[in-house]
């Protein structure tokens, strides 16, 4: 038996697509059916890697009974929150309206035919439980509530929708980006870090994606050594393992404990896609080979497993296998010695800390290692980097955790921007091809009749995408234009900007939309205005606009990012840590970036030039290329002020700039490292491994 889910692409849908539920997808067949019989909806929300989503489905969703009172009373409608991030964040500002504030997946929300919601919450068990209601209870006084107080629902139903149409409001100022937002949200990250564990907060511990870019733009300044350790213990302590795969790459979701020892074994790709670009940055401050190696084995983990068929990157792996979370990752000293043998077995448990009773459940434990591969005594590195592909060799003969392989846009362009500045900063040509293939992929395939689309998966491109999904992805053709100055790039960013505004833009001001003009609208339009595990969509939309605004000096993008800003800046005094790219487009409008001209053959003359500023540069630079001849009047056509920073006597120059106000230009590389790297920016993690070779000339 199947339902109407089975003809959707979601993997998540799928998965409900045998449930004894008469699910539907969203769409007007489901609403238009809701409003003839006058049935209120039941809508369930949740994503293909979310445990607790399996959990219900099993105990509720393919329960005959419970599917039947379902059946009975509502109209239920299914949800992947990835497909749909304009759905799942409206009604998750009802749920949380509801709770005091609490939310999560699966999401349950109960709406009248109209969409407006009366009752909400997120996991309900079959049966009464630790304080719950049981879901049959739940349902029976949904439909109960809604039969005999009929005039109660339209009251709640109005007051829920006015408090989510101030949450998902932002109001309009008159100017933005006042201040220095990096200092503040730095200082109050600060305030809030782990000193043991590092990290911020406590258990579970989240990776801090914008937090971590704060501190490490923070760091670049000269009195900001204090800043880049609290970002570089942080990178170091969630590279341990637990929350790193050390056999495969890549990172699960996040730590269940405040040590980053137990991961929730999930592999998001949006994780991964932020985080690469953190370690090279880290690696460009510090100087650590363990840097590097992280962010290579990640982005090597999204080749190797997330690869979509019909190209891009899938988004997901599941965190359960065998019904059993984390039982594809975890290893016991036995399974170990039997890949390795007694001796190097034993020797490898007790590096990577597996021992009788496990760190984790039945015996079974998580790999760690501390300190990094690099800083082991070289005997026990060599015996490491010999076992761990082995015991991924075995481990890959297991049963995989799902893979939930839709291909979203805005987490795709995220990733392009990891492959595109690793390209840049490691000279790496394989990385640099994936990032084109990638946003190719994007801009022809995610693209239909002119219109950017949110997801495809098994040839079928659906939903118009949403504000996250331009402001990414232009903030990817601009990394790509980095990597490899090929004009092709900046002009499908501007032109991409352009239709954000169009379709995205509130003339009343307070930011902008997260859905475009052009879709079915739905209970409320809401700017969705703080982000969460993605940048929100108003925050990257403005660092995209004030990167373009500096790079080709296009002042309109920057008075766009500027109103953004002066809508976000009230909150700076009550929640600064929660802006991340915020605080990043605030420095670029507050003139604290720096542009890099390198004038000369960026792969001749001028190579070493462009190889150390890749190399060395702050997370706040942009760097462009100004070859001789044909070339470069294009370039400056493009990029204005590029003219009159050329060649000097001949001799390949580059030219440093801030504000388009440039220093003396600089001839040799040496100098040029001096110029860009801050007084003490070594010494935040001691000095540089032997191997580091960010100011040498680029290799292949």
């Amino acid at each position: 038996m199947t339902n109407r889910l089975a003809q959707e692409t979601s993997p998540y849908l799928l998965q409900h697509a045998h449930n004894p539920v008469d699910w539907y997808p969203w769409g007007e067949e489901a609403l238009e059916l809701a409003r003839a019989e006058d049935r209120p909806i039941l809508l369930s929300v949740g994503y293909s890697a979310c445990h607790w989503c399996h959990v219900m489905e099993r105990e509720s969703f393919e329960d005959e009974q419970i599917a039947a009172l379902m059946n009975r009373d509502f109209v239920n409608i299914k949800v992947d929150r990835e497909e749909r991030p304009d759905i799942d964040a409206i009604y998750m500002s009802a749920v949380q309206a509801f709770s005091g504030g609490r939310g999560g997946w699966p999401m349950t929300v109960f709406l009248a035919p109209d969409g407006r919601p009366f009752l909400g919450g997120t996991y309900f068990p079959p049966v009464p439980r630790g304080g719950m209601p049981s879901f049959p209870q739940v349902l029976d006084h949904a439909a109960e509530v809604w039969r005999r107080q009929r005039e109660g629902v339209q009251q709640v139903g109005q007051q829920v929708l006015a408090a989510m149409v101030a949450r998902g409001a932002l109001p309009a100022r008159d100017s933005g980006g006042e201040g220095d937002w990096l200092q503040r949200v730095a200082d109050d990250n600060t305030s809030d870090f782990d000193p043991v564990n590092a990290g911020f907060g406590h258990a579970p511990k989240f990776p801090p994606h914008g937090a971590l870019a704060v501190l490490l733009a923070r760091a670049w300044r000269s009195d900001g050594a204090n800043y880049g350790v609290l970002a570089l213990q942080t990178l170091d302590a969630m590279a341990r393992g637990g929350m790193y795969d050390l056999a495969g790459g890549g990172f699960a979701r996040y730590s269940v404990d405040a040590a980053w020892v137990i991961p929730h074994f999930e592999k998001m790709l949006y994780d991964n896609a932020q985080l690469v670009p953190l370690y090279i940055d880290a690696w460009r401050l510090a100087g650590q080979p363990q840097h590097r190696r992280i962010a290579r084995e990640s982005l090597d983990w999204m080749v190797r497993e997330m690869q979509a068929p019909d190209g891009g990157l899938c988004s997901a792996l599941d965190a359960d296998s065998e019904g059993e979370e984390g039982l594809f990752y975890v290893w016991t000293p036995a399974q170990i010695v039997e890949v390795l043998g007694a001796d190097d077995g034993e020797r490898v448990c007790r590096l990577l800390q597996v021992s009788p009773h496990g760190s984790f459940e039945h015996g079974t434990s998580v790999l760690r290692l501390d300190p990094p591969l690099e800083k082991l005594p070289a005997e026990d590195a060599d015996l490491l980097r010999r076992s761990l592909p082995a015991l991924r060799q075995v481990r890959d003969k297991r049963i995989w955790p799902a893979r939930d392989d839709k291909v979203l846009t805005a987490w795709n362009a995220m990733a392009i921007s990891a492959f595109a500045r690793s390209a840049a900063a490691f000279d790496n040509a394989e990385d640099l091809a994936f990032a084109r293939k990638t946003a190719r992929f994007l801009l022809d395939r995610h693209t239909v009749d002119g219109r950017l689309m949110r997801t495809s998966r098994a040839g079928r491109v659906q939903f118009a995408a949403f504000l996250d999904d331009h402001a990414l992805l232009v903030a990817a053709l601009i990394d790509l234009y980095q990597a490899d100055f090929d004009p092709t790039w900046l002009d499908e960013a501007l032109a991409l900007s352009d239709r954000m505004v169009a379709l995205f833009d509130d003339p009343s001001g307070g930011g902008m939309f997260f859905t475009g003009a052009d879709v079915a609208p739905l209970v409320t339009r809401s700017k969705n205005p703080f982000g969460g595990a993605v940048p929100s969509a108003n925050g990257a939309a403005a660092l995209a606009f004030s990167r373009l605004a500096v790079l080709c000096d296009r002042p309109d993008l920057g008075q766009r990012a500027d109103a953004i800003l002066a809508a976000y800046e009230p909150m700076l005094d009550r929640a600064a840590r929660a802006f991340g790219v915020e605080a990043l487009a605030a420095a670029w409008r507050a003139g604290q970036g720096l542009e890099i001209a390198i004038a000369g053959d960026p792969n001749g003359s001028a190579a070493e030039l462009l190889a150390t500023a890749r190399k060395t540069a702050s997370p706040l630079s942009l760097i462009a290329s100004l070859p001789e001849g044909p070339a470069g009047e294009s370039a400056i056509s493009r990029l204005p002020w590029l003219a009159g920073k050329g060649s000097v006597k001949g001799q390949a120059a580059a030219w440093v700039c801030v504000g388009h106000t440039c220093h003396a230009p600089q001839l040799d590389p040496a100098a040029l490292a001096d110029r860009l790297r801050p007084d003490g920016a070594l010494a935040v993690a001691g000095e540089p491994a032997p191997d580091d070779d960010r100011i040498a000339p680029a290799s292949g």
